[in-house]
């Protein structure tokens, strides 16, 4: 509505905070996290792999960003307005509850105004991705995140105000005027805020802390991605490899074992030397948010971050309890992989090279067909509408010399459409990434239909349930057209990956962030040897180190450091609880034919008129219960018995 961040979700990063919209503390962190997710992601944003050569061949394979503006110049004329009306929004401060009507229009001005703030951002945002390298494109979204941030100085007035006039007179204005409808959500979640906020004075004085709390967050992306010289290794095909974090991702894969314990302790040996540095800089970060959660009234961490999402407690717990007690499923799957890779005994270097390989290529068009046929379960009207869509130069597909890397759909200019980032390398890994971000994208075209702009921004906790219901179906039906067993067995393998990366690993990550505000908040110490005794604890007991399931290394609980989503409050829990909603929803739509595909094309349709829990529970899911979870173990286990069966099929041949 007011004050959303821009809407950009991914596979690599995520950074559509939920819509706070009357919050001015919410949109000035927003700012700083919209800025900041370029050093975030510094890691992976500054390699493609794809030769210029290769890229040239595809110069046609790119969005076209006109349809926002048809020039620069009339992208400036468009921020310049901008900041000419903000004058007239600081204006309105202490007007709010004259009457229905002054409290509408100024709603109202404030809306159409991010409205084409959003416009304006996500125009230099893709331009900027197009290439990372030109600095005018660079200056171009300085200046968009400095109109933002100009906005959130002038709205700053707004949430207190409003919970000054009180929910009875709000209430009142909202019967005796219907125009104030779609504002009527965000509304009820300003009130609902109004223990958490304190008196002008106080929230300004909070506001000026905004770029000091994201300090620890730029200093680790700049430690992380930039200043740690990582170390070069001379691997079994007889060249250096430099072992930074692409070299690391891509060496852990190496079908030779002795490589990727080189490149595992290489990589975690060069962290060690900076864990007093980079433990420091995460107690910072920790220390300062527990600081600001006392500052907001709030009981704990946790609390405080779901309740801006008005989460119910039990949602994190029980993911956290559910998957602990699947441990033992998590398990099996770590044995059938040494069965399958030829090992006697797991270790933890040995969990991520492929199960099978898989020859066949996957480039656009085959990937656009496979999508497109898989997704003939959800009806005629899904598969024409996301056709046409595919047809448009929505996409950005092929990598480039100085193209961001990774995936995401940002879908935050409502009166145009969604434009999608992909890196295509026409292998499996691509194929389901543009079903991923399909699933954002069309759920963004669903809420649109549906919604206005003042509700049509969905929360996190939603975001990423249709791109993994939509993974769900390819995963199917790959499996089920797959022309051999191996590759049978591939698509199921990936599968099985994709549960222990997105529903334990993640969660794992919860348990460990958890951990850590627990202990500072217990008012005890946080040091990075402590840090990663913590971290090792969890690592062993998911990866049943004291059973002989997987042999973790002291080295490797070093990994934490590793991970900028740490610097994200609590924001790691959503993948695993996303992945369980998606499963839920899959089931039915399986379950219940037609109904079931309703029941999930209304809730993208819902897109942010109501709090994310209870748009799940109108689907027919509570996180807050077992059972979600017990589905997505459930489906597990019966990916690995179908293996096992096809593994002995094989054996006997």
């Amino acid at each position: 509505m007011l004050i959303k961040p821009v809407f950009i979700t991914c596979v690599i990063y995520h950074t559509n905070l939920n819509p706070h919209v009357l919050n001015p503390t919410l949109i000035r962190s927003t700012i700083m996290r919209i800025s900041s997710r370029l050093v975030c992601c510094a890691a992976l944003l500054l390699s493609n792999t794809l030769s210029a050569q290769d890229s040239d061949a595809h110069r046609d394979d790119a969005w076209d960003l006109t349809e926002i503006y048809p020039s620069v110049e009339a992208w400036d004329k468009a921020r310049l307005a901008i900041l000419e009306r903000l004058d007239e929004i600081t204006a309105r401060k202490g007007t709010l509850g004259e009457s229905p009507a002054s409290l509408y229009s100024s709603l109202r001005l404030i809306s159409d105004t991010q409205r084409e703030l959003l416009r304006v951002h996500a125009y230099a945002s893709l331009k900027e991705d197009e290439d990372l390298r030109d600095g005018t494109a660079q200056e171009r979204n300085q200046l968009a995140e400095a109109v933002y941030a100009r906005f959130a100085e002038a709205t700053a007035w707004l949430q207190p105000e409003i919970i000054r006039i009180g929910r009875p007179r709000i209430e009142e204005f909202i019967q005796q005027d219907s125009r104030l409808a779609p504002f009527v959500h965000d509304l009820d979640n300003t009130l609902r805020q109004a223990a958490h906020t304190l008196n002008d004075e106080a929230e300004q004085a909070l506001a000026y802390f905004a770029q000091p709390l994201d300090a620890p967050g730029n200093i680790y992306g700049l430690l992380a991605n930039a200043d740690i010289p990582f170390p070069s290794l001379k691997l079994s095909d007889g060249k250096e490899h430099r072992i930074d974090s692409q070299g690391y991702e891509l060496g852990r894969t190496s079908p030779v074992r002795e490589d990727r314990k080189a490149v595992f302790d290489a990589f975690w040996g060069k962290w060690l030397e900076y864990r007093n540095s980079i433990g420091m800089v995460l107690n910072a970060h920790i220390q300062s948010q527990v600081a600001m959660t006392k500052a907001r009234r709030f009981n704990s961490m946790l609390e405080r971050e779901l309740f801006s999402d008005d989460l119910p407690p039990e949602v994190y717990r029980t993911l956290v309890a559910e998957v602990n007690k699947a441990l033992p499923i998590l398990h099996r799957y770590f044995r059938l992989r040494a069965r399958m890779l030829g090992l006697e005994q797991l270790h933890y270097y040995d969990i991520y090279p492929p199960l099978v390989k898989l020859e066949r290529k996957f480039d656009l068009e085959t990937s656009k067909r496979i999508t497109l046929e898989a997704m003939s379960i959800l009806g005629v009207d899904w598969v024409r509408t996301q056709r046409e869509a595919m047809d448009q130069r929505w996409m950005h597909v092929y990598p480039r010399q100085g193209k961001r890397s990774g995936a995401y759909m940002n879908g935050s200019v409502y009166d145009v459409h969604p434009y999608l980032l992909l890196n295509h390398q026409d292998n499996y890994n691509s194929l389901s990434t543009l079903s991923h971000e399909w699933g954002h994208a069309m759920h963004t075209l669903h809420a649109r239909e549906a919604q206005p702009f003042e509700t049509v921004n969905y929360a996190t906790f939603i975001a990423e349930i249709p791109s993994t219901s939509l993974e769900l179906i390819l995963e199917e039906y790959m499996v089920k057209h797959a022309a051999t067993p191996d590759e049978e067995l591939f698509y199921l393998g990936s599968g099985l990956e994709s549960l222990r990366g997105t529903f334990f690993r993640q969660t794992m990550f919860a348990e460990f962030e958890l951990r850590l505000y627990e202990t500072v908040e217990k008012g005890e110490a946080l040091t990075g040897e402590r840090i990663s005794r913590i971290y090792g604890e969890l690592l062993r007991r998911y990866h049943g180190h004291a059973e002989g399931v997987v042999v973790t290394d002291d080295l490797y609980e070093n990994e934490w450091m590793f991970v900028p989503h740490f610097y994200r409050n609590m924001y790691v829990f959503q993948y695993a609880t996303s992945l369980t909603a998606g499963t839920a929803l899959y089931n039915r739509m399986e379950r219940e034919g037609a109904t079931g595909v309703e029941n999930f094309k209304n809730l993208l349709r819902a897109g942010g008129s109501d709090y994310p829990y209870r748009l799940l529970l109108k689907a027919g899911v509570d996180l807050a219960s077992p059972e979600p979870y017990r589905e997505v173990t459930a489906r597990m286990s019966a990916i690995m018995d179908r293996m096992e069966v096809l593994l002995e099929e094989r054996a006997k041949k």
